[in-house]
């Protein structure tokens, strides 16, 4: 389920307005409980040896038998997939042969709530971001697969402090990010592309204001437009409110960060 993984894994991009005191300086920490995500659910299967994942874009469907497989358009380029027990398959996704991300996927008893802890590998850290995520069954997969197969609905996030706080500096027309995981970035208020470090989901940004205390952050890789962010601060300086629109699957949230 690396579109769960995705779902939060990249809500932390809060731009500031570029003013002499900025009140988007600082660090910001993203709160779950009072976050919306996407109610479009991620949708896989393990059946018959194969593993297949409809709203992966690209689509994936790969051998289940615990080995490297290729794969293409993703974040990751192989993807190993096992079946733990009836109840449970792991998963691991590697990027030149570098792990990206661990998870388990394990299914309730009553077969309602999916559970994915993950482990994630950032491009230019030794540090790990672990999460748990909870999602809703909304559809049974078929009817001889493993029993996590079907469709989910994210209902709950949780993740290590690493993953969930940023911290962002204005200097005259310049915005700087940076977090402890390594990813970073420099970029004027100009709406051209500027390189990004350490994020394997994408590898170039753009900002520009586009109304009075919103900034619209266009996240790319390789050229391509994979989401965009439009981050409003509140009048007290408090509360950050971020439409985080996924433009590979088609997945808007709410995400609200509080400032540190």
């Amino acid at each position: 389920m690396n579109q769960i993984n995705r779902t939060f894994a990249y809500i932390l991009f809060l731009t500031p307005a570029l003013f002499a005191q900025s009140p988007f300086d600082g660090t910001w920490r993203t709160n779950f409980d009072q976050s919306k995500l996407s109610p479009k659910p991620n949708v896989f299967s393990l059946n018959n040896g194969m593993y297949d994942c409809s709203s992966c874009v690209p689509k994936i469907n790969v051998k289940a038998d615990g080995t490297d497989q290729p794969v293409t358009g993703q974040t990751y380029d192989t993807i190993n997939v096992r079946e733990e027990s009836p109840k449970s398959i792991a998963v691991t996704t590697k990027k030149n042969g570098k792990i990206v991300s661990e998870s388990t996927r394990t299914v309730s008893d009553d077969g309602r709530t999916l559970t994915v802890k993950t482990t994630g590998h950032p491009e230019n850290s030794d540090q790990t971001v672990t999460s748990e995520v909870r999602a809703t069954r909304v559809a049974k997969g078929p009817a001889v697969s493993n029993e996590t197969s079907g469709a989910w609905r994210i209902s709950k996030v949780q993740a290590s402090e690493n993953g969930r706080t940023t911290t962002f500096k204005a200097s005259g027309d310049e915005l700087t990010r940076s977090d402890a995981t390594g990813e970073s970035y420099t970029a004027k208020l100009d709406g051209k592309d500027y390189p990004v470090k350490g994020s394997y989901f994408y590898n170039s940004v753009a900002l520009k204001r586009v109304g009075n205390g919103t900034i619209e952050e266009t996240q790319k890789r390789d050229g391509k437009v994979v989401e965009v962010n439009k981050m409003t601060v509140s009048p007290d300086g408090k509360k950050m409110t971020i439409v985080s629109a996924n433009k590979l699957t088609g997945r808007t949230s709410t995400i609200i960060a509080d400032k540190q």
